[in-house]
């Protein structure tokens, strides 16, 4: 089978959960770390998936990543091979296929609730599960394409997900892990300093209950990559 290809924007915003999820499904998995000035491939001819994993930048800065990693999403698209987009990966999905992506009202960093869309493509992929906790950290947000469906929103983000066949992006994240939000409550503390407000969670009330907050997150992330990778194809 041919590998699915994970790119990495920032260091500490690795896979995370993914990858635990990928091997115990025993997928190969290929880390690309654009973090580290490697670009993303022209082709999509070696992999049998791509994911777009997060990072504190814009989608609309000028970066040499940037368009290329557009291009790859879209010849993913048109060849049916399924992408999975987390924050920043959902961002650049958006944009790809059509969308805009934006600064937002108000930041949202920490756990909150999102609401499952009433349509059939959302029953798909979260079953009869009407609400969870997600991890939140995003300061832009995207829109839905066209010929796209809307499966998530939360009151401070109407476009938390969107599936279009199956391709799926996330604006909140579902790959996380315990080490994961430490390590982002400690690079990001003075950015949780400066932004104030009920969408923003203090590092304290992030790191809250975190064994069981993380597992009920692993669970839904489960039944999302369940679905994502049975579009994978096997060569």
């Amino acid at each position: 089978m041919k590998p699915v290809a994970i790119f990495r924007h920032f260091p500490i915003e690795g896979p995370g959960y993914l990858a635990t999820f990928l091997d115990s499904h025993s997928i190969p998995w290929q880390l690309v770390k654009v973090d580290a000035g490697e670009l993303p491939p022209a082709s999509t001819d070696h992999f049998s998936g791509l994911v777009f994993m997060g990072g504190p930048m814009s989608v609309n800065d000028d970066l040499p990543w940037v368009e290329p990693a557009l291009a790859l999403i879209q010849q993913a698209v048109t060849n049916d091979i399924p992408v999975l987009g987390h924050c920043l990966g959902g961002q650049l999905m958006s944009k790809a296929l059509g969308g805009i992506v934006r600064r937002s009202a108000v930041k949202e960093i920490g756990w909150g609730e999102v609401s499952v869309a009433d349509n059939p493509v959302a029953r798909l992929w979260f079953g009869e599960l009407p609400v969870f906790e997600a991890f939140h950290w995003h300061g832009e947000e995207f829109t839905v394409p066209e010929n796209a469906t809307l499966l998530l929103s939360s009151p401070y983000c109407e476009n938390q997900a969107f599936a279009m066949d199956g391709h799926l992006a996330l604006q909140c994240h579902v790959e996380m892990t315990e080490e994961m939000v430490k390590a982002w409550c400690k690079t990001g503390a003075a950015e949780i300093a400066a932004n104030s407000g009920p969408s923003v969670e203090s590092t304290e009330a992030i790191q809250m209950d975190l064994v069981e907050r993380v597992s009920a997150l692993n669970r839904v992330a489960r039944r999302l990559y369940e679905k994502w990778i049975s579009g994978l194809g096997v060569t």
